[in-house]
């Protein structure tokens, strides 16, 4: 978790206003975090904080590539992703409940991580069914692959040996 605190902005000197911070999200940021769905990663994390008189908007933009398997051919690709988000701090002592969208900052706290935020957001943004030949890329699934799961999972050939008795209970309808 020491390399999650690079991801972290601390908003206590910051004046009002527009800030930008800028963070590469590379393999190192996914090891961080237990059993994710992705592994390998070349993304851009680009952030717009407008911090307020009560309040500090960040605007994230996370844009480049991550590595994904596809569940069709089961070979390795890179899936392009393109972010946009938005999250809101609230400056209040009491929990404000029931609402994602908002996380509440108490005058104790300095720093706001954002790294489960950009965690997040990718793994929400990964397609649920990843495959090759997604819009955005080039490439086709493997067609070897494919033929191997097709005469593997016998197709044509489970119907021609069909189980006799079952030829004989059709004939009782």
């Amino acid at each position: 978790m020491k390399s999650l605190k690079t991801y972290s902005i601390p908003y206590t000197g910051l004046k009002l206003g527009r800030h930008d911070f800028e963070y590469v999200i590379g393999s190192e940021f996914f090891k961080e975090f237990d059993y994710s769905l992705v592994k390998k990663g070349d993304l851009q994390c680009n952030i717009v904080l407008d911090k307020q008189e009560t309040m500090i908007i960040l605007n994230f933009h996370i844009y480049g590539k991550v590595e994904l398997t596809c569940d069709r051919c089961l070979s390795e690709y890179m899936q392009p992703l393109d972010i946009h988000e938005q999250q809101i701090f609230k400056f209040s002592e009491e929990e404000i409940g029931g609402d994602d969208e908002i996380i509440t900052l108490s005058k104790n706290d300095t720093e706001i991580s954002i790294a489960r935020l950009v965690y997040e957001y990718i793994n929400v943004a990964v397609p649920f069914v990843a495959s090759c030949n997604n819009e955005g890329n080039n490439r086709d699934c493997d067609k070897d692959m494919l033929d191997r799961l097709n005469k593997l999972s016998g197709g044509d050939e489970q119907e021609k040996s069909a189980d006799p008795r079952w030829d004989a209970l059709k004939k009782l309808k």
